[in-house]
């Protein structure tokens, strides 16, 4: 009656971070339980952000000291484990997990490799870009995948303001200028920021640069349109957005190769550009592909039934971005699967906390069904749009402005409210207005 249930769960991001909060709330410690559970949460990195803010981080439209969630703290306050370290490889035999050491930026060891043993392991590690294979994107483009990618292009571009400030010839016909290669929500949301951040790098005394003149924000996209993921009407409103803050749209854009200054397209067009972000498309890491022999997809994700268990094995879940989760409503009824979105994380977290306590009462599973609310893209501090859809409205509706950006704004305090309560949120959000009040409205450091 005393046995330990042992919950692993890989991947501190939305849904990982959110599960094992609510677990951990629910099964701590000081519960007189039948069966007492313990919760671990294993992650590489010692901090959390909510990976659709790294645009802001980038454009250093964020203060990080605000938003940095730490594991250590999270897993003390909710009841919870923290181990440091990246997933190497399930033995699903033996249910253990081996996780690589970590190692400090002088290459010393601080913590070793070791095993995790679970009864209940769930996969939430997200997902990476996709390149796709194309020449010079690995060794010259940025990319937004992790809080390190946006703290150093935000870096780099600050650096390349102050230079263009200092030196003595004309600017060459690549400073200045950033390709995003992508047209999806990151790539749209991160030019629309770039173009009132480095306004405001400027302001502060970088006489030299004329921000009308010799900034310019190009965005690229294979598709016929931008937002390709997303009703034509939204596209096109975004699109429209886009034109009026001087940000280029070129659709009908395939990339050949990258270069360390210029991005060379299909038919021979080059487009020269100092910073080189690539936002197109997304797959999961590699090393989930057919990992301890799970079944995977041709984007590396973990196939699951619609209880969110691997189909292979059924005490190993997978959720949010790395998990290709069937959705029978799609494309018309045709059907495919769960998008990658943090609203998806966010419900699939709320899910599996209920499946883990069936599994505990020795209750049968039950499916998932993914919710489609819309989608929404915030344009900085110009405009939001987006859709409202399913069981909200019985259609779809095109949403704009300030209730979008109220819309948008929700979506992150939902995520705040599972991981800290309402009290905490509401104090919180207080500060942080009073705040921005007091400080710089860019990051210039």
């Amino acid at each position: 009656m005393n046995e330990m249930h042992r919950i692993v769960i890989v991947g501190g991001g939305a849904g990982g971070l959110e599960l094992a909060t609510k677990l951990g709330d629910r099964y701590r410690s000081s519960n007189k339980g039948a069966k007492k559970v313990s919760v671990i949460l294993v992650d590489k990195n010692r901090t959390h952000i909510w990976k659709p803010k790294l645009h802001e981080v980038a454009a250093g439209n964020l203060d990080l000291a605000d938003q940095e969630l730490d594991y250590i703290a999270q897993a003390h306050w909710h009841h919870f484990s923290f181990r440091l370290g990246e997933l190497m490889n399930i033995e699903r035999e033996k249910q253990e997990i081996t996780i690589a050491p970590f190692l400090d930026d002088a290459g010393e060891i601080v913590t070793p490799e070791r095993t995790i043993p679970y009864d209940t392991l769930v996969i939430a590690i997200g997902s990476l870009t996709n390149d796709f294979g194309t020449p010079g994107v690995e060794q010259y483009a940025q990319r937004l995948e992790s809080l390190a990618d946006a703290k150093r292009f935000h870096m780099r571009m600050l650096n390349a303001c102050l230079r263009a400030q200092t030196q003595v010839s004309p600017l060459a016909p690549h400073q200045l200028h950033v390709a995003i290669i992508g047209a999806g929500a990151t790539g749209v949301e991160l030019a629309a920021e770039l173009h009132r951040t480095t306004r405001e790098m400027i302001a502060f005394g970088m006489d030299r640069v004329d921000p009308d003149k010799d900034l310019k924000v190009i965005v690229i996209e294979a598709a016929p349109r931008i937002l390709p993921a997303l009703p034509p009407r939204i596209s096109g409103a975004a699109e429209k957005l886009l034109a009026d803050l001087g940000v280029e749209v070129l659709v009908n854009s395939k990339v050949e190769k990258v270069s360390a200054d210029k991005v060379y397209l299909a038919g021979g067009v080059e487009i020269p550009a100092e910073l080189i972000v690539w936002a197109a498309g997304v797959k999961a890491p590699n090393f989930l592909k057919e990992i301890s022999g799970l079944e995977s997809n041709h984007a590396n994700q973990l196939v699951v039934l619609p209880t969110l268990q691997t189909t292979r094995d059924p005490h190993i879940f997978a959720m949010g971005d790395c998990a290709a989760c069937p959705w029978p409503e799609a494309n018309g009824g045709k059907g495919g699967i769960v998008p990658p979105r943090a609203q998806a994380a966010h419900q699939q977290a709320s899910h599996l906390y209920n499946q883990i306590n069936q599994i505990l009462k020795g209750k049968p599973l039950e499916e998932y069904r993914y919710r489609d609310f819309g989608s929404l893209v915030s344009l900085g501090e110009y405009s939001t749009v987006g859709s409202m859809m399913g069981g909200l409205i019985g259609g779809s509706l095109m949403v704009q402005g300030i209730f979008a950006k109220l819309m948008y704004l929700s979506l992150y305090k939902l995520h705040q409210l599972a991981l800290h309560g309402w009290i905490k949120v509401i104090l919180d959000t207080i500060s942080r207005a009073i705040h921005r009040r007091t400080d710089s409205v860019v990051k210039l450091h």
